[in-house]
């Protein structure tokens, strides 16, 4: 493992060279178990969820979950379960997500001022070079500040709409968290490391960006709870507020805060997992659709057919847009946002596709090997939304057979589906609706290179972004 690094790469040549689409590395005294074969996953995720619906314990994990008193990277446990049942039915709920739609909207609004803004007043009539990573990752952090603070900024932002340098470091920590957590660190396998030394250096990095990551937020959850203890607050606008709100058993002031600040792990827990997941897909499918003018074009005329050029995309159209589904569906199936899922571990001794399965092991389902596994995806490295548009039926951005993977499943699947699902259809429609992307001058394809140590583009993607529709429907500050 120290030898072969990016971890995952070296997994993945193995499975390729040894022909399997199940294998079983020992690393240290656990069994870690990567599966890229739908059926076994199924089996797994499906059949024996119950058995397999805990997670394993590892430095990266308890810190960013303030202890595992969050939900999301929580062993199984009766924490988890409460917890679960909090987000599912205060934070995360279909009629939270209805209430919480009009600052989805603002910032829906917002997306489009920053382009135009960007496009009219640096750029000259003709367009201007844009940063597409930049652009998906603001609209994503921009809306989970909003529906989580109530404000889209810490600081004053930029002018053209833009982050400023506040929110510009929050994303920069929170994509560093991801990148650690449950990454292949030599304590997680050798706990007794752990009390010893940071061997590789990861125990460092996260705490840093942790604590870069929360500054700004903890300032904001210090001042609502004074404010509602003072009776300055009386109504409910955002989730901080419900959190601070939810009630629990008779608690001194000092355990109500201490409570309140464990509850915001939570939230943490939240803005990493919406972030990273659409700002990457959405990256990658326009990537793949300036060189495939036609996929380009189609889209364009679903838009049109659907919603018209006399007014802006809204949330409300989303299921009749089943070609641009269709293209954030094939996003995530041809480029993940990361190689595996959050890893499962097994609470007892089991049996899978024939393979004994020892208590305590880990297993990945592989989100490349299912995505771009030849015998379930004819052309699997060709990004083709079509493949998704079957029988007329409405595109969903998840796959229940576990061809590929967007969201999770079973007891540990994504609670928060329907607003990621929401946002990247959300995002792209606006983008494509709002803006024609082209490549820059002397460019003639988009190369579509992976980054090496992640699957995240090697090169951010830039494009020339020009306005397609009448000025007037453009929000203006």
């Amino acid at each position: 493992m120290l030898q072969n690094k990016p971890t995952f790469r070296w997994i993945h040549k193995m499975m390729d060279e040894m022909g399997t689409k199940i294998l079983c590395i020992c690393l240290g005294n656990t069994h870690v178990i990567v599966v890229s074969d739908p059926k076994i996953a199924r089996e797994f995720l499906k059949e024996k969820d119950e058995i397999f619906s805990s997670r394993p314990d590892c430095m990266s994990s308890y810190l960013t979950s303030a202890g595992y008193m969050t939900t999301v990277l929580v062993p199984f446990n009766d924490h988890w379960k409460k917890m679960r049942k909090v987000l599912a039915t205060e934070i995360l709920s279909s009629t939270r997500h209805k209430w919480l739609k009009s600052k989805r909207d603002e910032e829906a609004d917002n997306l489009i001022r920053y382009i135009y803004n960007r496009c009219e007043l640096n750029f000259t009539i003709t367009g201007g070079i844009m940063n597409v990573r930049t652009i998906a990752q603001q609209y994503s952090s921009n809306i989970i500040r909003k529906i989580i603070f109530g404000s889209r900024y810490f600081g004053k932002g930029s002018p053209d709409g833009g982050p400023g340098e506040e929110e510009i470091e929050h994303v920069d920590s929170l994509m560093i968290i991801l990148s650690y957590v449950y990454a292949f660190c030599l304590t997680n396998y050798f706990p007794f490391l752990r009390w010893i030394t940071d061997f590789d250096g990861h125990e460092r990095i996260v705490r840093n960006a942790l604590r870069d990551g929360r500054k700004h937020q903890d300032r904001l959850i210090d001042e609502r709870i004074q404010q509602w203890k003072m009776g300055i607050k009386i109504k409910e606008d955002d989730l901080l507020d419900v959190f601070i709100n939810l009630k629990d058993p008779i608690l001194t002031n000092d355990q109500i805060k201490a409570q309140i600040h464990v509850r915001l792990a939570q939230f943490f827990e939240l803005v990493i997992a919406a972030l990273d997941n659409t700002s990457n897909v959405i990256e990658w499918s326009i990537a793949e659709i300036m060189n495939q003018p036609r996929i380009f074009d189609r889209a364009i005329e679903e838009l049109d057919f659907v919603v018209g050029k006399d007014r802006l995309v809204q949330e409300s159209d989303i299921p009749n847009l089943n070609y641009i589904k269709a293209c954030c569906k094939e996003g995530f199936r041809l480029h993940p946002v990361a190689p595996f899922n959050l890893p499962h571990m097994a609470t007892i001794d089991t049996t899978v596709a024939g393979y004994f399965i020892p208590k305590g092991s880990h297993v990945l389902l592989s989100r490349i090997g299912l995505g771009r596994n030849s015998e379930v995806w004819d052309d699997p490295l060709i990004f083709n939304p079509d493949r998704h548009m079957i029988g007329g039926n409405e595109v969903v951005l998840t796959d229940n057979h576990l061809r590929m993977l967007s969201f999770s499943t079973g007891r540990r699947g994504c609670a928060g589906v329907l607003l990621g699902s929401t946002m990247t259809a959300m995002l792209l429609a606006r983008m494509v609706q709002g803006f024609t992307w082209e490549l820059p001058p002397n460019e003639p394809h988009v190369d579509l290179k992976e980054n090496f140590q992640d699957l995240l583009k090697a090169k951010p993607l830039l494009a020339l972004v020009k306005p397609r529709l009448s000025h007037y429907l453009y929000p203006i500050c």
